[in-house]
This record gives structure tokens, sequence and C-alpha cells, in this order.
């Protein structure tokens, strides 16, 4: 049964009062404050302070103040008047029951409004943020798709440039050959005339000698068919002879089957060009070279023009599907430009293209394996990257920046599971 204070102290103004009530040596935490406009209660165990107040009250702004062992009440009234008393007067148990009863609806009632209010103000302002997110991403968009568009265009001018360059170059190359063939033309015309005039001067002396008989003539005209016709070529063969091909890994471990089989997909890739292509029919013979193109986007990847050397792949694997280098520089380029799924694609289109596995194609696989790895790493998908990162060491297992990054790669893996 609490104790109920009856040593307070109050006083009053025609717009508030105030109530001083002692806390009798009770630490501040231990204070619980109840308040409605009608109802004020006081609960510090084991003393109790109920007031049931004479008329209402503002309780919003009203006000509590501890301290010094008391605490101070002021409490604002509704309607400017004198209060008789503080506390209600003819209160009877059953009364002071529903008084309290009501107060504690009211003061759910004003929590559970105050509590959706605050959920709907958390709505708007999530609503705001979202709006002012889904902004800056769409204006981020656009600045990178001008920038896309601008590096395109800048792409198309440099080619532009250096096809007119390549088409003066021709040009000059052509009028250098026709002045090559006026010159040669001239040689053989000379010759000509030179041959036609010993021809003539040999019949001139054959002439003058037919008057020292029949038998001088045949010896000068046998002579002369010796001079004019050639001895007949000698018969003979010519040996061919292959080097034989060394294959870099030894007999136990032989892969002679497999590299046979990579030189013959090598092969066979290399003559597999498509130039059926309609739009690629106004361009020159050498930009029709995948080779050619390869070369030019690996220059432009090292002036980091990467969209650039893109178009050039993208042309070179048109032209030609089967070249897996094309796919590795292509993912490089994507991975430049934070395109993380393309650049996953064609790693895995180059791993699928440097098939059966030999030590010829170990450079081109390793490097697949990292740049895919890096992808799924940046794209968050860490167990992924760390199995092409051990793919790439079983390939190389003494590279050393291989294994500081897949040990990195460990790292993170064992932290987020530490954390879930």
């Amino acid at each position: 049964m609490p104790l109920q204070v009856s040593d307070y102290n109050w006083q009053q103004t025609k717009t508030a009062v105030f109530i001083s009530v002692p806390l009798r040596g009770v630490c501040v935490r231990d204070v619980d404050v109840f308040c409605t406009e009608n109802y004020l209660k006081v609960n510090f165990s084991p003393f109790l302070f109920e007031v049931f107040l004479y008329a209402p009250i503002d309780d919003e702004n009203s006000k509590a103040k501890i301290g010094n062992d008391t605490i101070v009440f002021t409490l604002y009234k509704k309607e400017v008047a004198m209060w008789e008393t503080l506390s209600v007067s003819g209160v009877d148990k059953e009364m002071m029951q529903r008084i309290r009863e009501k107060s504690i609806l009211q003061a759910q009632e004003r929590a559970k409004e105050a509590a959706e209010a605050k959920a709907a103000a958390r709505r708007e302002d999530q609503k705001y943020a979202l709006n002012v997110m889904m902004k800056i991403e769409e204006e981020e968009r656009k600045k990178i798709e001008d920038m896309k568009e601008n590096e395109r265009l800048k792409a198309t001018k440099e080619l532009e440039a250096w096809k007119e360059c390549q088409r003066k170059a021709e040009e000059q190359k052509g009028i250098q050959r026709e002045e090559k063939f006026c010159e040669q033309g001239k040689q053989i015309e000379e010759e000509r005339n030179k041959l036609k005039h010993k021809s003539l001067t040999r019949i001139a002396a054959s002439r003058n000698l037919a008057t020292k008989g029949r038998n001088s003539e045949n010896i000068f005209l046998e002579k002369l068919k010796e001079d004019s016709i050639p001895a007949p070529r000698s018969v003979g063969s010519i040996k061919i002879n292959f080097t034989p091909r060394v294959f870099p890994t030894a007999l136990r471990e032989s892969q002679v089957a497999e590299e046979e089989e990579w030189l013959h997909k090598q092969a066979e890739a290399r003559r597999a060009l498509n130039t059926d292509i309609p739009e690629l029919s106004d361009l020159k013979e050498e930009e029709k070279n995948p080779e050619w193109l390869k070369d030019k986007g690996n220059k432009l990847f090292a002036k980091e023009n990467y969209l650039a050397a893109i178009n050039a792949y993208n042309l070179a694997i048109r032209l030609n599907n089967k070249i897996p280098l094309l796919y590795l520089n292509r993912a490089a380029c994507h991975l430049k430009l934070k395109n993380l799924h393309k650049a996953i694609e064609d790693s895995s289109k180059a791993l699928e293209l440097l098939t059966p596995p030999v030590a010829d194609n170990a450079n081109g696989r390793m490097k697949a394996y990292i740049r895919r790895g890096t992808a799924f790493c940046q794209l968050e998908l860490y167990i992924e990257g760390l199995q092409d990162y051990e793919a790439a060491l079983k390939i190389d297992p003494s590279n050393k920046i291989v294994q500081n990054d897949a040990e990195k790669i460990r790292k993170i893996i064992q932290g987020t599971e530490l954390k879930s």
C-alpha cells in the first residue's frame, strides 16, 4: 500500500498552477509521472502523489522540473480563471477510478495518434528521399549516357580521320605504283628496241656471208640457232623437311593429343572469317581483318579510350567469333567501364574457346579467370570470385599477386559470415 504525500505546496495565477512535491530522497530515475488534462500522478515508491484537478489543463504544454529532492509542476489552465481548490471536491472512490481509467484511455489514444503521425511522417520522409535518389540516379544515368555518346562520336571522328589518312596513303601508293609501272614499261621498250636492232644486224651479216658458199651458210645458221635457242632445263626433285614440333610438357605428362586439338582449333578459327555482313561492304581490306582490328583495339585500350576499343573488338568478333583473345580483351574494357555482367559473359566465352586446357593457352585461361573473379567480387559475389581466383592459382601457383588477392577475398568472406 503506497503512502500518500500530503506535504506539497501549490500556487496559482489566472493562467497557470504551480505545484511543488518533495521527493524524500528518492532517485530521479525511480520517479514515474503521469499527467492528463484532469489527472496528475507522481509515483516514487513507496510514496504516491495523486490529485484530481479542479479544472482541465493543457497537458501538452505543461512542464515538470526535478531537482534538489523536489519536483515542480507548471500546469497551464485551459480557461483563464482562479481555482477555488487544487483538487475537485466530493469525489468518491468509484468516480476516482473512472477518472483514472478515462485518463489512461486518453493517454493511450494520444500515444497511438502520435505513433501514427510519426509513422506517416517517416513514410513521407522515405518517399521524399526515394524521389530525390531517383532524381539523382536519373541525372547520373543521363550524364553517363551523354559521356558514352560523346565518346562514341569522338571514336567515330577518330575512325573517320584514320580512314581518310589511309585513303590518302593508298592514293599516294597508287601514284607511286603507276610511276613505277611507267618506268618499267620504258625499260622494257628500250630492251625490245635493243633486241630488234641486234636481230637486224645479225640478219644483215648473214646476207653478206651468203656468197661464201652453202657450207659456210649452214655453219652460220647452226651457230645462230645455238645462240638464239636456250638449252633445255634439267629435271630434278626438291626435298622439303619440316621441323618437328617440340611440346613443352614432359613425355610422362604428354598432352600431345590435346595440343594437336588446340592447334587444329586455332587453325580453324583463323579460317572462320565472316565477310558476308552487308554493312561491312564499304570497309577496306585491312579493316576486315580481325587481327588488325584487335591491334587497333589494343592501342585504343592503352590510350584509355575504352568505348572505342570495345567498338573495334565488336567488329572483329562479328568478322570472326572463334578468337578467344577478342572476348578476353573486351572483358578488360568492360571491367574498366564497370559493365560487370558483360565482363563476366566475355570472360566465360573466352574460357569456353580456350579448350582443351594446354600449356599454350594457360596464360589466356588465367587472365579470363582473374577478370571474371574480379567482376564477381565487385558485384559482392565473393564466393564465386574466390573460386575463379583459385582456378587461376591452379594454373600458376607461384603468382604472388593472385595469392594475395585470393587471401583478401577469403578474409572478406570470413568477416561476412561472422557478421551474419
